[in-house]
This record gives structure tokens, sequence and C-alpha cells, in this order.
């Protein structure tokens, strides 16, 4: 998968939150480079043993995971001739006894978590290398039996120490007198006595230290020396017999070195298992089935960062429809609609469970790809709308079958007009190539092209109307508006503004870009309500110069130069009910069956469904006296719906009061 992708769904923080419910070094380090797969079989497999998992946990099971604790020294030095210390045994010896217990409960579990219970069942038993560490060491210190030549210096150790004890109690109590102090010292590893500065004559002797003020010197008395010299040789000797009883162990340890190394990598990935359930039940996650058709469906999704506060979505896409356009006003949850998809389709081809309802289905991609955020950069001197492009010649290289595209804001960042059609076209491009996209947008035209177009379909982030607050459930079917006028008005926008932008909305100037000011009138008497202040004096040299160069500068827009392309008004287009009409940003034609509305809309049937089209983006095809010659028809049965249609059983050319009229073709 795309890194940006992964960064932009926040797929990083779920790796880090399964790491963090890990025990073991190794079950983090799966966690942290936990990827989503693209093998739908393995897939299906790691989610099976994730909800065996779970299974388990949720019924209250104390899974005695082995610890890895001083493990991981042990296996980067293991085979290199590295000398182990009886510390590193100890944790050897514990992981040992842990494995074996580890196996035999996993054993009484294969019943109800089969899956789970063959790992720990891949794991073998190290009876000898355990039985002969346990022998040799025990609370981190090699014993007196783990060779009969240790037993034999140990005890000539013993021998001297006592032999000394009786000697320095002899001392002691000789020198009393002189002592600056009633306790033994050590110096250097030599047994010494603290006597007074001024007596050191009398003990017989070397100096081997003195005191900071000079009052004390400390004096190995001679009688100690061949004692002592005894006990540095017994010493050394037993140091070189316990690194070659550690030798023994590390030769036979590394003996088994494969099964060592086994029972490590089991132990880590039942940690990683076990990691991956607790995660699922911290938001109750669910397993799904899983297909390659590129069918979703999904009940009560939740986004795993989100957890309850979020209101749950119902999504479905792939079986008639593969394309989404979902819409609906500004913070109402269209984009984190998008991210709870994205996300969780990762999170799911990782293995993970999600948090649904059970019974949920989604598809595997190769590919996930998204064009979420408005990427601008300073550095390296981006726009929002290049941004945009970049990301979308990316997706456009890489898309197919095994596609999931998600695009928020289509068209924006640039003129509505151009960044619409190029959206369109983009669309139409992805759907060819057979990817599942779900795109948000706010334009009317990218609705009704969805609603028009085989294969896409439209949804809507619900909004209270009365409250003016967004509901963030997702509706699959219909179309949103974005309430830009109402919530303007609740935070506060003046009444007037609202409705000069309604008035101006109505005329779909802003759309072409030809500014036609209606309301409020102009104070200068030379300028109409369809002439530019550019002409108000006559033509100028700078409007002819605009005028030219119309299509290749957009300055002249700010500076109201725009210029007319007649001396006279364009006459408003009219429409009846019945007339076929042309949408050529749809690329189809349909049947007028509402008139126009206070904004300028017109009610079309296309393909069978109704859409609303401003009326400057229609032009007339064929008029309804060509096309219902005669003086009477019944519109309503010529725009039958489709079901209507079979209902009725029309077939072919069909009777309408004693008229012969053509309906279009069924789909």
């Amino acid at each position: 998968m795309n890194e940006n992708t992964l960064n932009s769904l926040g797929y990083p923080q779920i790796q880090k939150n399964v790491a963090d419910c890990a025990l073991s070094y190794l079950g983090k380090r799966y966690a942290r480079e936990l990827k989503p797969m693209a093998d739908a079989h393995l897939i299906q497999i790691r989610l099976e043993e994730t909800a065996e998992a779970a299974a388990l946990i949720r019924f209250g099971a104390s899974i005695p995971l082995p610890s890895l604790d001083g493990m991981e020294t042990i296996m980067d030095l293991l085979g290199t001739g590295y000398l182990f210390s009886e510390r590193d045994f100890s944790h050897l010896a514990q992981f040992l006894r842990s494995c074996a217990q580890l196996m035999k409960y996993m054993e009484g579990k294969s019943g109800a978590a089969p899956t789970v219970s063959r790992y720990a069942a891949s794991m073998i038993l190290i009876e000898p290398l355990l039985s002969e560490i346990e022998r040799c060491i025990h609370s981190g210190s090699i014993q007196d039996q783990a060779s009969k030549e240790l037993i034999r210096i140990r005890k000539k150790i013993t021998v001297n120490a006592e032999r000394m004890k009786r000697k320095l109690d002899s001392l002691v109590s000789k020198h009393r007198s002189i002592m600056q102090e009633h306790v033994i010292s050590q110096r250097g590893g030599r047994t010494v006595l603290p006597i007074k500065k001024e007596f050191r004559k009398q003990v017989k002797g070397s100096v081997l230290d003195e005191s900071g003020s000079g009052q004390t010197v400390y004096i190995e008395p001679v009688e100690l020396v061949s004692l002592q010299m005894e006990l540095a040789a017994l010493q050394a000797e037993e140091s070189r017999e316990e690194m070659r009883i550690l030798g023994d162990l590390t030769s036979l340890a590394e003996s088994y070195n494969r099964e060592i190394a086994l029972n490590t990598e089991t132990v880590g990935v039942l940690d990683f298992l076990f990691a991956k359930a607790k995660y699922a039940a911290t938001m109750d996650g669910r397993t799904v089935r899983v297909n390659t058709q590129g069918h979703i469906n999904l009940q009560r999704a939740r986004h795993p960062f989100m957890g309850s506060s979020m209101v749950p979505l119902d999504f479905a896409i792939g079986k008639t429809y593969s394309s989404l356009i979902i819409t609906g006003p500004n913070t109402g949850g269209k984009t984190v609609a998008l991210k709870t998809l994205g996300l969780l389709t990762l999170m799911m081809q990782s293995g993970l469970l999600i948090p649904v309802e059970e019974g949920g289905e989604m598809a595997v991609y190769n590919e996930v790809a998204v064009d979420i955020g408005d990427g601008q950069s300073l550095e390296q001197a981006l726009s929002t709308f290049s941004a945009h492009i970049r990301n979308m010649i990316g997706i456009l290289e890489q898309a197919n079958t095994s596609t999931l595209v998600l695009i928020d804001e289509m068209a924006s960042g640039t003129d509505p007009g151009e960044g619409v059609g190029l959206s369109i076209a983009m669309l139409e491009e992805l759907h060819s190539r057979g990817a599942t996209v779900v795109a948000t947008t706010h334009f009317g035209e990218i609705k009704h092209f969805a609603a028009a177009t085989p294969g896409f379909e439209n949804a809507r982030m619900e909004f209270d109307t009365v409250s003016l607050q967004p509901l963030y459930r997702l509706r699959i079917g219909e179309a949103g508006e974005s309430y830009a006028y109402s919530i303007a008005l609740k935070l506060g926008m003046p009444q007037r503004i609202i409705e000069r932008s309604k008035s101006l909305s109505d005329q779909s100037i802003s759309r072409d870009r030809t500014f036609v000011f209606t309301s409020p009138p102009l104070e200068n008497p030379a300028l109409t309500p369809d002439r530019s202040v550019a002409e108000a004096d006559g033509p100028t040299e700078l409007s002819r110069k605009n005028q030219s160069k119309h299509s290749k500068d957009s300055i002249a827009l700010h500076k109201k130069t725009t210029t007319r392309e007649s001396d006279s008004p364009a006459p408003s287009k009219t429409f009846r009910k019945g007339d076929r009409v042309y949408a050529a940003y749809l690329n189809q034609s349909g049947i007028v069956c509402d008139i126009e509305d206070s904004r300028g809309n017109i009610g079309v049937m296309l393909r069978g469904r109704k859409v609303k089209i401003h009326k400057k983006r229609l032009t007339l095809h064929i008029s309804a006296d060509e096309l219902y010659p005669g003086e009477d028809y019944d519109l309503d049965i010529v725009l039958e719906t489709k079901e209507n249609r079979k209902k009725r059983k029309l077939m072919g050319r069909k009777h309408v009061e004693g008229l012969q009229i053509e309906l279009p073709p069924e789909e």
C-alpha cells in the first residue's frame, strides 16, 4: 500500500495501538511492522484466528504467554561464540518452563480455538537443556553440584575461610587497644586491620592504605598473608571452573538453536495475535466475510478512533453500483465517512477485527488510493488544486478493478465550471477501469451526473433542517444539499446578503462567470442589467482588448470588465413539459417533467429517474409539439417510470388517447 494512503487514513496509529497491547519485544515488533495484505484467503485466515483469540479473552481466559524478558539478547548472540552468563541462563530456563505451560494449556483449548492451538502445538519441548540449566544454576548463581571439581574447590575455600576467621579473631583480640575501630576492612580484595597511625610499628605487616585524615593506616598482618594468597588462588580456580560450566551450557544451548528460535518466534506470533484480540475488545471489533468482487456491505460501522461517540454508518457498494457520490453540508461527516471506510478496509486486510455489526462483508483491494485534504505546500509551491491534480494523476496511473478510490471534495480549488467537468471526466475514467470509487462533493452537477449514469449512486449525510445540526447518518440513494444559506443565516449572516446570494444563484451567473446585476438598483442610469461596467460609456479600448483576450486572461473578471457576446441581451430559455432536452455535461437527453422553479431548475426525466438541472445547462432537442403531434396528450403516461411500464406491460409503440407515441426504449 502507498505510504501516503496509510498516513492519510491514520494507519500508523492503528499499528501503535496494537503494539501497546503486546507484552513481548517480538509482539510489539510484529505490530509495528503490520501491513495490509492482498491475498483474500490469507486475510480470511488471519481474521478467523484473531476472532478465536478474541473469543478466548471475552470468556475470561488468562493465557499463560511466556515472558520474553532477556530472550532478545539471547537470540541475537546465540551461535556467535558469546559466553552466556548465569542471568542469561535464568531467563532461558524461565522461557522454556513457560513454553511447556503454554503448550499444555492450549492443548486443552483445541476445541474452542483450533487455529490458535495449532501455533502452540508447533512448539518444541527442550527438556534436556532445561534440566541441565536447572541442575547447574539456581537464583542466578552456579550451584556446587554443577561439577565435582567445583564441589572440591568450594570445600577448600570454605576451609580457608574458617582458618582466616579464627586468625582474624585472634589478631583483633590482640590489637584491640590500638585499632581505630573494631571493624575488619577490605582493601584491594585483601583483609586488613584499621590501626591508629602512631601505633603502626606495633603490628607486623604491610600498609595497604591510609585514611583521608591520615590518622588511620590499614595493615595486612603478616599472619594473614599466606592464607589470603591461598584464598586468591582458590577463587581463581573457582572462576575458571565456573567459566567452563557456563561454556558447556552455552554449547548445549547452541545445539538447540533452531528449537529455541522456533519457540521464540511462535511466542512472538501468539503475543501479536492476542494483542490484536485485545485491541479488538477495546472497540468491540467483529470479523467480516471477505470477497474479491468489490462488494462492501457494512452495518453500524464506526471509526476506530471515535468509538461510541460516532454515529454508526450503514454502507454498501459494489452490487448495482461501484461509484458513490456523497453530498451534504460542511462538518456533516462526509470526510469521516470516507476515512472510516478507508481505515476499516486497511484494518480488515491486516487481519484486524473492525467495529461493525456481525455479518458484514468487505472487499479486498490491491491498492487503496486517497485524495483527502488540500495538500497545500509552501515548500513545494503547490496550491490546493495542484495538489489535487497531482494526487489524481497518481490515482489514475494505478486504478483498476482492484483499486478502492476515496476522493474528498471533488472540483475544489479551481473554477467550479472547469472543476466539475474535470471531475466528471475523471469519474468516468475511473468507472471505465472498474475501480470502486467513493467521493464527496458540494456541486449539483456531479450529483446529477451520478443520478443519471449507470454504475453510479448518490448518498447524503442527513441534516436536521429544524435545528440546522448534522445528524452524521449516511443515507444511500438520495442526493443531499449543502444548506449553505440556512447555516450562514443561523451563524449570523445578515438577511439581505442571504437574499442577494439567492438571487445570484437563481440566475446561475457564478457558474459561467457572467455577472448580471438585477438588484440592488444601479446608480449609473447608463448601465442596464445586461450591460457591463466597461460598456457604460461605449466600447472603450480596454473593453475591446478584454473582449479579444477573454479566454486567456481572467483578471478582467476581477476588474468588472467582462465583455458581452452581442449588443442585444440573449433571449431567456423557456421549456415546456414534454420537451426533449439535452444536457451536454451529462451527454444525455431526457424529457421535461417539471417546469422551471424560482431558481431556474427544471425537472428532467433521465433514464427513468427525475433530476433537477438548471435551464442554463439545457438545450432544446425536440419540442413537445414535434415529439407528440396533436393537440392533446397525457404527459404522466409518457413519463412513466420503468416500474409503471412493467405494470402496464407497455411494449414498443403505445397508443395514448388515440395517438401513437414513441416511448424511449426500456433499459
